[in-house]
């Protein structure tokens, strides 16, 4: 498969405060960029199988959409099918590297199913690779402000 977006983000918390993040279903409205509210979160979440349903959009244009989660490695990975209903499903694949006392944060997008599979290119892939960009700034910036708090 063809990574259509790959971004990195050096997050000055470490991976155990990022993964408190990533734990909260609740709180994926707070940094997954285009997400409107979290519908319902497993009280398992991030266990492999454990669902997130949320809304996403912009403006009117909204649609609801769930993630499944396919690996779940405490502090180290997670990785996320999340499906859009007609626009098939996409591959989210988090990476989490000690980095000093900080984290690397790699974020891998593609598509598995739909329309996006027969989108590659440099205006798709453009955009995605912003609209992730975006995601991991908002995450770091949480990560950052809740430093020391959580762990």
């Amino acid at each position: 498969m063809v990574s259509v977006s790959r971004n990195r983000r050096l997050i000055l918390a470490s991976p155990a405060e990022v993964w408190s993040l990533l734990s909260d279903g609740r709180r994926y409205g707070e940094w997954v960029t285009g997400t409107q509210e979290v519908l319902a979160a497993d009280p398992h979440w991030p266990a492999v199988g454990a669902r997130l349903r949320v809304r996403v959009g912009v403006g009117p244009l909204v649609l609801d959409d769930s993630c499944v989660v396919r690996v779940s490695e405490p502090e180290r990975r997670l990785q996320l099918e999340a499906k859009a209903g007609p626009f098939g499903a996409a591959r989210i694949a988090m990476e989490l590297i000690p980095w000093g006392e900080h984290t690397l944060f790699i974020l891998d997008w593609h598509p598995l199913r739909g329309p996006g599979t027969r989108m590659h290119g440099l205006p798709v892939d453009y955009v995605v690779a912003v609209r992730n960009g975006m995601m991991l700034t908002k995450l770091a910036r949480i990560a950052v402000g809740e430093h020391g708090r959580n762990v």
